[in-house]
């Protein structure tokens, strides 16, 4: 029974929970909740090591002293090599050694001015080819640089203690025979290019009018390119021996001809003797005009004279192999000797007139000056002798018209005195 009450006694009022034991069970998200807020507060709660500031003003400093440390020294030691004697003059008596690099400098651009200057003279002075030319210019032209570049205020300055420290190849003889000897090579440079452009020009003459001859359809563009063809020579042939293009050109001028004679064969034989005879015929016609409206003075009739001295010297340059031309040239010839003759005649008479009328001209003076001192006979005589000068002088002669006016005047005189 006891036990049956027990077990079936009626439930009683709960009493309060043990202390111990939750009022509430909770769920699962909520211990969740409260496992993470208990993390959070242990990581906040945990001491953090805090790393020291860096320093970054600490490497651009010790860049910036270095810097400074290094800069100062050099810039001073530029400012030192400076080509300005307030500067270098105590310089060199104090410390000269501050100027070693000045020194340096210039010795070794004097060494290579030297090694460019022998290079270049090798390749001017003994070119096999263009190219050798057009390099030894440039070897040349680096030369010079190198020479103007020199410090040679510095040899003022020199230290002669230093010889044994360092073995200098400057010398004051040496830079000037090197700059002697650059412009010396630097116009032979020149020289030679002249002529090898004097050369390229003539074969591309040649050559052009060898492709027009061949070419030609009638004879006269045909004499023309045969002209054109021997000026070709003749340019080859005025190219200086003494230049690489000259020496080239003597071979190629031998060929060229060769060429010639063969392409043209006598055409170009006939077509020259032909253009020697018109040249001359253009000079003779030239002295006919020349000597038209006569009469001329001494010195115009000297100009036609040498127009026929010319068109005779062109008739004589013509060959004796060609037959025809020669008896052409040989049947002109003889006829402008004859003209030649006829001009040197009338020359001569314009000449010995004129010195006649001057002798006239102080004679009339000396009568003049005389007429009230001496007896009429004298006088008579005198004015007989300058009529008879007078009458000397032909006609054809520019002094022949005064010469006249001066016969009638003294005649005047003449009749005065002889009451005539």
């Amino acid at each position: 029974m006891g036990l049956f009450n027990r077990v079936f006694r009626p439930a009683s009022p709960p009493s309060s929970p043990p202390a111990s034991l939750p009022a509430k069970l909770k769920s699962l998200t909520e211990l969740e909740r409260e496992l993470e807020h208990e993390r959070r507060q242990a990581i906040q709660a945990r001491p953090v090591s805090v790393p020291p500031p860096r320093r970054s003003g600490s490497f651009l400093g010790k860049l910036l002293g270095l810097g400074l440390l290094v800069g100062i020294p050099v810039g001073v030691l530029w400012a030192i090599n400076l080509p300005y004697a307030p500067i270098r003059r105590p310089v060199a008596e104090k410390a000269p050694v501050l100027l070693l690099p000045s020194y340096v400098s210039m010795d070794n651009n004097y060494k290579a001015a030297i090694a460019l200057t022998q290079q270049a003279k090798q390749l001017i002075d003994n070119p096999t080819r263009p190219e050798d030319i057009d390099a030894g210019q440039r070897k040349a032209i680096e030369a010079q640089k190198r020479l103007d570049e020199l410090p040679v205020w510095l040899r003022d300055y020199w230290y002669d203690g230093w010889s044994g420290l360092y073995r200098w190849s400057f010398t004051t003889a040496g830079f000037n025979n090197a700059r002697l000897e650059v412009a010396r090579l630097q116009a032979k440079a020149a020289q030679e290019q002249n002529a090898q452009t004097a050369l390229v020009t003539a074969e591309q003459a040649i050559a052009q009018a060898k492709q027009t001859y061949q070419q030609a359809t009638n004879p006269t563009d045909q004499a023309g390119a045969i002209a054109a063809w021997q000026a070709g020579l003749q340019d080859l042939e005025l190219i200086p021996s003494q230049t690489l293009a000259g020496r080239t050109a003597r071979t190629r001028h031998a060929a060229a001809v060769a060429e010639l004679r063969s392409t043209v064969g006598l055409a170009a034989e006939s077509a020259k003797v032909n253009a020697q005879i018109e040249n001359a015929r253009q000079f003779a016609w030239q002295a006919a005009k020349a000597a038209q409206n006569p009469p001329h003075t001494v010195a115009e009739w000297d100009r036609v004279m040498d127009l026929w001295n010319e068109a005779i010297a062109r008739l004589r340059q013509v060959p004796s192999n060609d037959l025809q031309g020669k008896a052409e040239a040989e049947k002109l010839l003889a006829q402008y000797q004859a003209n030649l003759g006829e001009i040197r005649v009338r020359r001569d008479a314009e000449a010995e007139a004129v010195r006649r009328l001057t002798r006239v001209n102080q004679e009339i003076q000396q009568f003049q000056q005389l007429a009230g001192s001496t007896d009429a006979n004298y006088q008579i005589s005198q004015l007989n002798r300058i009529l008879t000068e007078l009458k000397a002088i032909p006609s054809g002669t520019t002094v022949y018209k005064e010469a006249e006016l001066l016969t009638i005047q003294a005649q005047n005189a003449l009749s005065k005195l002889t009451g005539q």
